[in-house]
């Protein structure tokens, strides 16, 4: 069942009771990574591997989410500066205890390739907000996994015509 989170904005990035911050550099230039975040949400199922569904909506001001186990998100995008920053937060889900969720995007230009920054940011009861500390081995394994295979992806599209398009990330 989907139950309605509290809405929340960009600051909640620095105010959410629990901040995970993951950063990654990929050589890839900021404008082609915001392009794959903002611009092709649907291709997020192809390099993220825990994402099984993503598309946009209400013309890309919101997003729907499906993740491997069958969580759900539907949200709506707060910020999209371009080659600068991606973020949205969790409108409903049907995850339990979440009460507030948002994920930002932060791109630097770190020589000619991008330092990705992702900072996810929630809120929740106590039990939940433990739970979430614990989890962040894992979740900084699947963004590591994710901005590998989103950096192989347009590694691949930049090579030309007739490239081989792996999908890393996913097992063949």
């Amino acid at each position: 069942m989907a139950r309605r989170l509290r809405p929340v904005e960009l600051d909640f990035t620095r105010t959410a009771p629990v901040r995970l911050m993951f950063v990654r550099e990929v050589a890839v230039p900021p404008e082609r990574v915001f392009r794959a975040l903002a611009e092709d949400v649907s291709g997020w199922s192809e390099w993220f591997a825990a994402v099984t569904l993503a598309r946009p909506l209400d013309g890309g001001a919101g997003r729907e989410v499906r993740l491997v186990g069958g969580t759900r998100f539907r949200e709506t995008v707060v910020a999209a500066v371009p080659h600068e920053v991606y973020a949205y937060r969790v409108d409903e889900t049907n995850a339990p205890g979440l009460r507030a969720l948002l994920e930002e995007w932060r791109l630097t230009p770190a020589g000619s390739g991008t330092r990705v920054q992702w900072t996810f940011a929630a809120g929740g009861p106590g039990v939940l907000l433990f739970a979430l500390r614990r989890a962040r081995g894992g979740l900084g394994r699947a963004f590591r996994g994710a901005v590998t295979a989103l950096e192989a992806r347009l590694a691949a599209e930049g090579a030309g015509p007739g490239s081989a398009r792996p999908h890393p990330g996913r097992q063949q």
